[in-house]
């Protein structure tokens, strides 16, 4: 076997003295033996009970024997597109072919198929028709039930139907592929093994299941999407292991699919033991005259603090598939294997991240989630703290003072990102202080997504002012240290519930604030989230209520342009959905304005315009100077000065249009 990795070949199987594999794991991605990766853990932890795994990663699809090469396996085949869905992993939010793919040596496209879970499955049956096959990653996770699929524009039937596979290990699959290996090497058949949590598997024994929540038959969902944002809802609300109810659904009155409760989450002892299996923590050194896989760039010197989030986002996925409730390692841990990367050749003295999906979540929101679960209809954050929340940075403190006492760490970051609402409501600033002094370098990144309060609603956001006075706090802390460090927001374009109204008034919040965003991230609608199935279906699976969603691409293209308005490409678009919205008052020369007249209406709309103040009418002023806007936030503006004419005009109801979102 090459340097201590799993069997990719025969050669490989014969020197590590094995005859026949227990199980064959056929992923999309490149082989990369770190915990960052899925295939990775499920297949160390398959070997820590015993079990002999081998990797064909990125078959050839086309060729059938390409999953063949390791021969067959004893018990069955894993199968998984790998860290990314496939479809988001191909294409742009406007289907877009993508150029690289980050998890294919050199970073070449094309190393795996469209929907590759499905393609995968397929080949497999061709010449296995039998054989066992689990699927799970992310792909199957998300796609787990029926979903709303965005690059077909189709309402599709759970993923285990059309894969041909026979059981799914969703979410964190550690306590799962495990129960799922011993019931088969006991002797179970495959169809038989239906009491396992965090699984889905089908049967056509209607009276076989028990205790379970019966959704929608899908030919119902298919005929109204009212249907299916219902059914979707009773989906969300059944993510939690300790309230989570069994579900099925129904396909041609005889067949059906049933969705275990989730498994139960990983206790600190297990994360830890997770994280101390033998891996090689780099790429399958064949790849190496291919270029690497890029991917292990930003994981290598990372380290992984935690899984799931209470965040509750509405465009985020991790409510489905890492849960909402938070598992940890300890520093012990965390430190010993910061004590192996910190001695690796390459490393230069940097800690890229210590996190999760949310690094300053380090325990659970309340002490009630580890007994009871999260409260299956009300967030931890949302619309306000609940009351039962606790706020505390101190484990978190601890564990970053001794990483950065680490012989040969020059700085420790923190890149998977912090919820500043999460931030601001710790009433001790020693976190924030820290922060600022040992873990930005320039630049802090933060999400607030949007500023209308009116979209953020939507998102599951806190309101746009506790993003300033997060900011204000910011500005404060570094000014008290005797730091320029400034502040980068992600935003998010043409969410549902964002008008062109409301694009606009994002636009004026940028101008005031003197910052225009070099890259803008528009709503991608990926499986299994509230904001995709609001997409699809034009209303709030939470309340059924109506909402407006921008569907046509030009009009998500002018949404786009208004955050980028500086941008000369985007003049035209910006122009336009100036006009739509009726805030022609914005063309002009005024300092208040976003974009002049066109050349050719400098005299009519420039004498209308010139001296146009949105509040106070025609001035005797000159045209304002242009300010060059630097992609920072202006240390000179305060996060608390928000443009009050655009905070007034937040609309929050919007039901203009009753049509239709993170292994």
């Amino acid at each position: 076997m090459s340097h201590g990795f799993l069997p990719i070949s025969k050669e490989d199987m014969k020197e590590a003295g094995i005859e026949q594999l227990d199980f064959v794991y056929i992923c999309g991605d490149a082989y990369v033996d770190h915990p960052s990766f899925g295939h990775a853990i499920i297949s160390r932890i398959l070997e820590a009970h015993g079990y002999k795994v081998g990797i064909i990663a990125q078959p050839d699809w086309k060729d059938r024997e390409s999953i063949n090469r390791l021969g067959e396996p004893r018990l069955g085949f894993l199968v998984s597109a790998g860290n990314m869905d496939s479809m988001v992993n191909h294409y742009s939010v406007s289907k877009k072919r993508r150029t690289t793919d980050a998890f294919t040596p050199g970073g070449v496209m094309g190393k795996r198929p469209d929907y590759a879970t499905i393609v995968y499955c397929n080949l497999i049956r061709q010449t296995h028709k039998h054989k066992p096959i689990i699927i799970g990653g992310i792909e199957a996770s998300l796609r787990r039930l029926s979903h709303y699929d965005y690059w077909s524009n189709k309402l599709k039937r759970s993923i285990l139907l059309d894969s041909g596979a026979d059981i799914i290990s969703y979410g964190m699959g550690e306590h799962s592929i495990v129960e799922i290996a011993d019931a088969l090497d006991s002797g179970l058949d495959i169809k038989d093994i239906t009491f396992i949590d965090g699984t889905v598997y089908k049967t056509r024994d209607r009276e076989s299941i028990y205790d379970a929540i019966e959704l929608p038959h899908f030919e119902a969902l298919k005929a109204d999407k009212l249907e299916y944002a219902k059914s979707f809802y009773i989906q969300y609300s059944n993510t939690d292991p300790f309230s989570g109810k069994r579900l099925f659904e129904t396909y041609d009155e005889k067949l059906f699919v049933v969705q275990n409760p989730p498994a139960k989450p990983l206790t600190q002892s297990e994360m830890d033991s997770v994280y101390a299996l033998p891996y090689m923590r780099d790429y399958h050194p064949s790849y190496k005259e291919l270029g690497g896989v890029p991917a292990i760039e930003e994981v290598k010197f990372s380290l992984i603090s935690n899984r799931g989030c209470y965040g509750g986002c509405s465009f985020c996925a991790l409510t489905f598939h890492q849960g909402r409730i938070i598992q940890t390692r300890s520093h012990e841990s965390i430190l010993a294997e910061a004590n192996k990367i910190i001695w690796d050749p390459d490393f230069k003295g940097y800690i890229h991240d210590v996190g999760g999906p949310t690094a300053n979540f380090r325990a659970p929101a309340c002490d009630k989630q580890m007994t009871k679960g999260a409260c299956p209809h009300k967030q931890c954050l949302f619309p306000k703290p609940c009351q039962n929340l606790k706020v505390d940075h101190s484990d978190y403190l601890k564990l970053l003072r001794k990483l950065r006492e680490l012989p040969n760490v020059k700085k420790v970051f923190i890149r998977s990102g912090i919820r500043f609402d999460y931030l601001i409501y710790d009433n001790d600033r020693t976190f924030l202080r820290e922060l600022c002094e040992h873990h930005v370098s320039g630049q802090l990144k933060v999400a607030p997504e949007h500023i209308s309060d009116a979209v953020l609603e939507k998102m599951g956001k806190p309101g746009v002012d506790v993003y300033n006075r997060f900011v204000k706090a910011y500005k404060d802390m570094n000014e008290k240290i005797g730091k320029k460090q400034y502040l980068v927001p992600y935003l998010m374009s043409s969410h549902p519930g964002s008008t062109l109204k409301e694009a606009v008034e994002l636009a004026e919040f940028l101008r005031d604030l003197g910052y225009m965003p070099e890259q803008v991230q528009d709503f991608y609608p990926t499986p299994s989230t509230i904001s995709t199935c609001m997409y699809y279906t034009g209303v709030d699976p939470r309340t059924m209520q109506p909402i407006y969603v921008a569907i046509n691409p030009h009009e998500k293209a002018m949404q786009r342009a208004l955050i980028q308005y500086r941008n000369p490409k985007n003049y035209d678009l910006v122009y336009e959905a100036l006009v739509k919205a009726g805030r022609t008052d914005l063309i002009g020369f005024d300092k208040k304005c976003l974009i002049r007249p066109r050349q050719g209406e400098y005299k009519n709309h420039g004498e209308r315009n010139m001296h146009y103040d949105g509040k106070k009418g025609r001035t005797d002023q000159k045209p304002a100077k242009k300010k060059t806007i630097r992609n920072v936030h202006n240390k000179k503006a305060s996060g608390t000065n928000m443009n009050k004419s655009a905070k007034n005009r937040a609309d929050h109801s919007n039901p203009q249009r009753p049509v239709r979102k993170k292994k």
